[in-house]
């Protein structure tokens, strides 16, 4: 068996009005994420974490915000991609580790729906499927309530070739 790791990070600023769609879960909040996609900053780290354990690039070559069929793109189907191409190599999810880092709004209710997401587009056990909210202590663009950034780390496993 061999066993490869990734990790991802993205970050989008706050715009007002909009959806707030994190780790596939809508979130009342008074402000969207500005993107070219639903904004879903939980959702690609994830999926750039798995691309880049499957050695397969990162979001931005395989979704380019370039490309208008994308707009407003539910990124729950750019991870089910993402997990398909990771089984036409023969790998497979093992666990994913991710954290969102948001001053506001207040996660902690959300965490639950989001695991269930996350852990059902990735084909694993909602326990190998972790996931944290923190804060920066009001430091920094998330400590000024300007946006929300979220860093992911995926372990798969595969056999050689």
């Amino acid at each position: 068996m061999n066993l490869r790791i990734g990790q991802g990070f993205d970050a989008h600023r706050f715009r007002d009005g909009g959806r707030l769609v994190l780790g596939g879960v809508e979130i009342p909040h008074e402000q969207g994420l500005e993107a070219h996609s639903d904004g879903d900053c939980l959702l690609h780290a994830i999926t750039d974490a798995l691309l880049g354990a499957i050695g397969a690039g990162d979001l931005g070559q395989h979704f380019p915000d370039s490309d208008p069929c994308f707009a407003g793109a539910d990124s729950r189907d750019l991870l089910r991609h993402a997990v398909a191409l990771a089984d036409e190599g023969g790998w497979q999810v093992v666990n994913v580790d991710a954290t969102v880092i948001a001053q506001r709004p207040r996660l902690s209710g959300y965490l639950g729906a989001m695991r269930e997401c996350i852990a059902t587009d990735l084909r694993v056990a909602i326990d190998a499927a972790n996931l944290k909210a923190t804060t920066t202590e009001r430091m920094g663009f998330t400590g000024r309530g300007e946006g929300i950034a979220a860093m992911a780390v995926v372990l798969v496993t595969g056999h050689d070739r």
